[in-house]
């Protein structure tokens, strides 16, 4: 969530932070040497994808891929976590070999988890159809463009909107113009992506929280975009559901991430890595920072902190 700029009380920022984070309370104040990483039993990495897993250019380099191969061989399990729909994870997880595996695909911000070897739903959550139609309603009012996704495609009113043709490219799903998205809907979505001139984002979002009601939150999942979901949809709940049908101790686990969206995987994780490139939200809530996504952020941090065999080489 983001309050820049906002005249808010400190004790009512701590309780939209909670509410839009599901921060967990007994780890909010870790710093960056408070946990045993060093004798964690790794079993199991969450990587948000963009500007995380991906470069600047939205490509995974050499060396972090390689690394991730590799851990995967020893046994430890990988999850993408992203924000995109289910399409926008699959070559990548191609690219990392999440179905030979037994990876996990963690999409819309968790609101959707499905199991890489097999396309099993493992948990979905959607939004209310009648709801959504009359939150479309509102969000005409707004200067937002927004992208509708049913899991397959995406819809807008306007092709040439605000990143439009950047989100379908790459998420390599297809885009259905139509009149008007409120008249148009006929599904539960799990999400309603916008974007926004990064230089009203924050208004913007403020105005979206203050019309919402307790059964749905705005996150910022980049700098120019929102995205309004169900309240109980949060990468750290996501992690926690994945370990629970894994069987796998959350003090087993390490996630990596950059954006606010991440800020709940990286304090559910037994070890939460903040990249270097991360917002200082993010780097607040973490236990470690890495090097940047351009720097082979992930690779560092593994052969640092998370296998026996690290070289305990310093962060220059």
């Amino acid at each position: 969530m983001d309050i820049i700029g906002a005249n808010i009380p400190v004790n009512t920022l701590f309780s939209l932070f909670q509410k839009q984070f599901l921060w967990y309370p007994e780890k909010a104040n870790l710093n960056n040497s408070a946990r045993k990483d060093d004798n964690m039993n790794l079993k199991l990495i969450a990587l948000d994808i963009d500007d995380t897993l991906t470069d600047d250019h939205k490509k995974i380099t050499p060396n972090t891929r390689d690394t991730l191969l590799e851990i995967q061989e020893k046994g430890v399990r990988l999850v993408l976590a992203s924000a995109r729909p289910t399409p926008g994870l699959y070559e990548t997880a191609e690219v990392m070999r999440l179905e030979k595996h037994q990876g996990i695909l963690m999409a819309y911000n968790g609101g959707k988890i499905v199991q890489a070897s097999n396309g099993e739903i493992l948990s979905e959550i959607h939004m209310d159809e009648e709801k959504t139609r009359e939150l479309l309603r509102f969000l005409e009012t707004l200067p937002v463009t927004v992208i509708l996704d049913d899991g397959a495609q995406f819809y807008v009113t306007d092709e040439q909107g605000y990143k439009v043709e950047y989100e379908c490219k790459n998420n390599h799903m297809e885009c259905t113009k139509v009149g008007n998205l409120a008249d148009f809907l006929h599904f539960s979505p799990i999400k309603l992506l916008l974007s926004v001139d990064p230089s009203n984002i924050f208004e913007i979002q403020n105005t979206i929280a203050a019309h919402l009601d307790d059964n749905l939150i705005v996150v910022r999942t980049a700098p120019f975009y929102l995205e309004i979901i169900p309240a109980e949809i949060n990468k750290g709940k996501g992690l926690s559901d994945i370990c629970t049908h894994m069987g796998i101790d959350l003090a087993d686990t390490a996630a990596f991430g950059d954006s606010e969206n991440d800020i709940p995987m990286l304090q559910a994780a037994g070890l939460g890595i903040a990249m270097g490139n991360a917002e200082t939200a993010v780097k607040n809530a973490a236990d470690r920072i890495t090097l940047s996504n351009n720097e082979d952020g992930i690779a560092y941090a593994i052969h640092t902190w998370l296998t026996t065999d690290a070289s305990k080489q310093q962060l220059p």
